[in-house]
């Protein structure tokens, strides 16, 4: 028999912070445009905002992320702060 191993690495795998991402419900201008770029990008872009700014956006990664075990496929404020929590080192 195998014997199931559940670490930190299965809760929360690797984050791809190159896939696609959408950062939405934030001002561009004289517009309120989403912008598709890498997730990573996304994340630092919602850094640079405001505090209201950053209570109202929305990101959406090409496909759902797995943190502490929850495959989340939407982010909203604090939701986005962890995965900020998360970002690689530049």
């Amino acid at each position: 028999m195998t014997e199931a191993s559940w670490g930190d690495t299965t809760k929360t795998p690797t984050i791809d912070w190159r896939m696609s991402a959408s950062l939405e419900n934030v001002p561009r201008g004289d517009n309120d445009v989403a912008e598709v770029t890498s997730l990573e990008r996304a994340v630092r872009a919602w850094l640079e905002l405001d505090p209201a700014h950053r209570t109202a956006a929305t990101l959406t990664p090409e496909r759902p992320i797995q943190l502490d075990g929850v495959a989340t496929a939407s982010f909203e404020g604090e939701g986005i702060a962890v995965l900020a929590e998360r970002l690689p080192a530049r």
